[in-house]
């Protein structure tokens, strides 16, 4: 076999016309960077789910390979370390693909049948909310919408994506359930002889909405009865990248000084971030 699928170079930080390193974890927390076909997981193993991933996509050469459904734990770390199918048995959990399956399927068949492969790995899944809705279709969208509106630089995006990993977070079979994600798409133009990183920045989120009942009751009937802790229908939000930095503590520096998105009035500090928050409900409300 080509070594190359055997020891795959994952995520190329010179993949764009400019330098971009994968998100940086706050220092100190322990990290495995797992390295895929075009992608890269940085898995947190305490919580056994991705802190972040960065996947290219070429949007010129991707291939259309069969789906599959071959969902595998990665062989390279511990079980312990991975939320694995005995989160999603049993229940109306679904796998989400954080790296989605058709991103890293490009290049040559053999090349691309792997990538595709390796994007069903649980280290690159977490738990979502099963009932599809329109925002959930937007959400799995983005990066189509970008592809399109990035055409310069060879029709290339790299894309970074995890979940929000919060403290709070309901616990449900030994798994901290995340109640929000992530996402950062990045593209390159030309203008004027010179090359600028252009970044959008985005939040799902997924905490249920329950005005009038007490939501640690519900999580406690939910443990009872061993059932997922309740998730709310998806809401997808464009948001300053830097909102995503307090969020995660990530280091998304670059990312940020890149982002197109400039709310306007200017918000004070000590707002609620949402204040500052386009909620999207199809992709016309996208600002890139």
């Amino acid at each position: 076999m080509n070594a190359a699928l055997l020891y795959p170079a994952g995520y190329n930080a010179d993949f764009l016309q400019l330098p971009l390193p994968l998100p940086a974890p706050p220092a100190g927390i322990l990290i495995r960077e797992l390295l895929y076909t075009h992608f890269t997981v940085l898995l947190d193993p305490a919580r056994r789910l991705a802190i972040a991933t960065g996947v290219n996509i070429d949007g010129d050469h991707l291939v259309t390979v069969d789906r599959g459904d071959s969902w595998h734990l990665d062989s390279r770390i511990p079980l312990y370390e991975q939320a694995g199918e005995g989160v999603y048995a049993r229940n109306d959990l679904d796998r989400g693909h954080l790296v989605r399956r058709l991103d890293p399927v490009w290049g040559d068949t053999t090349t691309a049948r792997r990538a595709n492969y390796d994007t069903f790995a649980y280290t690159n899944a977490a738990p979502q909310a099963g009932a599809f809705n329109q925002s959930k279709q937007l959400w799995l969208g983005l990066e189509d919408h970008v592809l399109t509106y990035a055409r310069t630089n060879g029709n290339r995006i790299s894309v970074f994506t995890a979940p929000v990993l919060s403290a709070q977070d309901p616990i449900y079979r030994g798994v901290k359930i995340p109640q929000a994600f992530w996402k950062i798409a990045a593209w390159t133009t030309n203008t004027k002889g010179s090359t600028v990183l252009h970044a959008a920045g985005f939040v799902l989120d997924q905490s249920p909405q329950l005005d009038d009942i007490d939501l640690d009751t519900v999580r406690a009937h939910a443990l009872m009865y061993g059932t997922p802790p309740p998730l709310g229908p998806y809401r997808t939000y464009q948001v300053p990248i830097v909102d995503i930095i307090d969020l995660t503590g990530l280091n998304l520096t670059a990312l940020s000084e890149a982002d197109v998105y400039a709310p306007a009035p200017a918000i004070r500090e000590d707002t609620d971030h949402r204040t500052r928050w386009t909620e999207l409900t199809d992709t016309a409300g996208i600002h890139l």
